[in-house]
């Protein structure tokens, strides 16, 4: 084998140079497709969690746990929908649909694994906004004849005598009865 002239290499060298500088001119507009896209996305999504959260404050005004989780939920959303909106602006349209592909298939094992805890959120929420469940009132919930002392996120706590019984919201709002004053 003999070495290589001075002049093939340099010819080498000059063509990846030029082959490099090239795919970068041909790559820019993309990115600062991408760019742009994603400073848009910062203002909207920064806005839309704005008003989500005030529109939470006001509904759920006693309650701040459930406002900063339906903020941070949406803020979630939005910022991976924005992830994959910016890998398909850049040219990576193939990389944007397999990790949408794979966030379905992990919450839906996240929502399957978590599934207990969201029924008890769910329950707290409809627990917290009926009118005739409240801090204070007298209920039956299943085994236990008690006074409301709170409703949180995933548990509701009834005074029973000079105990503290804890309950899931989910086994609460199931049966419920009031007992009347």
């Amino acid at each position: 084998m003999q070495p290589e002239s001075p002049s093939s290499l340099s010819d080498l060298l000059n063509g990846t140079v030029d082959q490099f500088v090239g795919n970068v001119a041909g790559a820019l507009p993309r990115v600062l497709t991408g760019l742009v896209f994603l400073a848009l996305a910062v203002v909207l999504i920064r806005v839309t969690v704005a008003a989500v959260r005030a529109v939470l404050r006001r509904v759920y005004a006693d309650q701040p746990i459930y406002v900063q989780l339906g903020g941070t939920l949406v803020a979630v959303v939005l910022w991976f929908g924005a992830l994959l909106g910016f890998l398909s602006a850049v040219g990576l349209p193939e990389i944007a649909a397999a990790l949408g592909t794979a966030s379905g298939f992990l919450a839906l094992g996240v929502s399957y694994a978590l599934s207990g805890m969201l029924a008890d959120a769910v329950a707290g929420i409809y627990l917290l906004r009926d009118p005739d469940f409240n801090p204070g009132d007298t209920v039956v919930a299943g085994d236990v004849t008690g006074v409301v002392d709170s409703i949180e996120l995933r548990k509701t706590r009834f005074s029973v005598g000079e105990d503290t019984v804890v309950r899931a919201n989910a086994e609460v709002e199931k049966k419920w009865t009031k007992k009347p004053e």
